[in-house]
């Protein structure tokens, strides 16, 4: 059985939809499998024992035409994505059966549910969503004190964003117990480079700063060795759940229901109850953004305490 699959774009999305594929292949236990998307999903999922060929998109229309068309034949297409684009590919893929996620019909479910929806609706089956899974093997590494992740972006926008001297001085409280990694993508250099200053400023030196330093692989890698992460609603955040790696996640104004860690039980929520919540912008609507601002240092570190 030959399976193209279309994965979700972005980080946080193709880790959530680990638990549709898993059941999608353990349906199709004798399957080969080639993933198509971008190539932070890619990254993220090629090392599955049953993937056997990987394509990265291009967002050229041209250059992407000739990729798809270049493709062999396949019994079964299974597509992530809802967009146009995923719909143009969609056309162009030469399958037998081809299933594509509608966003519009899986609605008020956790992200990870209706993805494992989409997978059964299309093959007719009752899968339950299980956990998180990256075919990645852990290494042991000898660490002499414990370490903190800390993670202020997310390529959502600004919205989501906690506030970058709040970050230091969490991780300042905090610095004596764990050393301190920052992580962030290309777009959180600025943000990271704010929570560098500040620490510098606290006298704080047991850290790294390794915003835009870090492939997907490295990213995985170093955030399945650390002891506690301290994110906002992030791609790395989901990450950390693959991994159970105890988290305070931040949220602002994001669908806690819909985008939380999955099957993580070494996580907590911290957020306010705010009228305006959730707005689901990438820019607070209303100019105040109280929903990041109004959370206060004591009350992650009062979450972090809960986690022990």
């Amino acid at each position: 059985m030959k399976i193209l699959i279309e994965l979700p774009t972005w980080l946080g999305d193709a880790v959530m939809s680990t638990p549709a594929i898993e059941n999608l292949l353990n349906f199709y236990n004798n399957s080969q499998i080639t993933l198509i998307g971008s190539k932070i999903a890619i990254d993220l999922l090629q090392n599955h024992p049953k993937v056997i060929n990987t394509v990265v998109i291009d967002r050229n229309f041209i250059k992407l035409y000739k990729v798809i068309k270049g493709l062999d034949e396949f019994d079964l297409f299974f597509s992530f994505r809802s967009s146009l684009r995923a719909k143009v590919i969609k056309f162009c893929i030469s399958s037998k059966n081809k299933y594509q996620f509608d966003k519009r019909n899986h609605k008020k479910v956790h992200q990870v549910e209706k993805y494992n929806n989409f997978i059964n609706e299309s093959l007719g089956i009752k899968s339950i969503a299980s956990k998180l899974t990256l075919h990645f093997n852990k290494k042991v590494s000898i660490k002499h004190n414990k370490l903190l992740g800390i993670n202020p972006g997310a390529s959502y926008g600004s919205a989501k964003r906690w506030y970058p001297k709040k970050f230091a001085n969490v991780a300042s409280e905090l610095s004596s117990e764990y050393d301190i990694i920052i992580f962030g993508g290309d777009g959180e250099k600025e943000i990271a480079a704010d929570i560098e200053k500040y620490l510098i400023e606290k006298g704080i030196n047991n850290y790294q700063n390794l915003a835009a330093k870090t492939s997907i692989k490295e990213l995985i890698s170093k955030i399945a060795s650390i002891d506690l992460f301290i994110t906002g609603d992030s791609g790395p955040m989901h990450l950390a759940a693959a991994f159970q790696i105890p988290t305070v996640a931040i949220f602002g104004p994001t669908q806690v229901d819909e985008t939380s860690q999955w099957m993580n039980l070494k996580s907590i929520i911290v957020k306010k109850n705010l009228i305006c919540q959730p707005c689901m912008k990438r820019t607070c609507p209303l100019k105040h953004h109280n929903c990041m601002k109004e959370i206060e240092e004591t009350d992650v570190l009062k979450a972090v305490k809960g986690l022990n």
